[in-house]
């Protein structure tokens, strides 16, 4: 599982002209890809460690800081381009894989006290966000001190 975390002063995502989630203020916007060989623990791993990271001002996390996070799902974290030009999705996760996952990670988010806005899984989307920094981070559960893969 991959998140990328972009510290942001506002965000929103829209899809079909709608605001499917957003927020004002200091918050963190994440785009989350899940591959074919996660798991719900490691659902529950990246979202403990997402949610205690100290990446907001004064050196605080969302849970210190009761700040949102925007979650968009994002398959294309698992994009391999090492050959050609156009990109492979084999190792990201089928839809029926991955949403179950997208699902736990942010109850588990929300069951550490974060207010989650989300966009909606597997829709196009228009994302916006003031980054405040700019700060983004990349965790991945391969480099949490899970089980190693190829």
């Amino acid at each position: 599982m991959r998140a990328v975390l972009q510290r942001a002063r506002s965000a929103s995502v829209v899809v079909d002209g709608e605001v499917a989630g957003s927020f004002e203020g200091e918050g963190l916007v994440i785009l989350l890809g899940m591959s074919v060989d996660d798991t719900e623990a490691e659902a529950v791993q990246v979202a403990r460690k997402v949610a205690g990271l100290r990446m907001l001002d004064g050196e605080r996390s969302l849970t210190d800081a009761g700040a949102p996070a925007l979650d968009v799902s994002q398959f294309t974290l698992y994009g391999d381009v090492r050959k050609g030009r156009r990109p492979s999705w084999t190792r990201a996760a089928r839809g029926d894989q991955a949403e179950p996952l997208y699902e736990r990670f942010m109850a588990e988010l929300e069951s550490s006290g974060v207010r989650v806005e989300r966009g909606v899984f597997g829709a196009t989307m228009d994302v916006s966000l003031t980054n405040s920094g700019p700060f983004t981070l990349i965790v991945d559960s391969a480099e949490l001190g899970g089980p190693r893969r190829g």
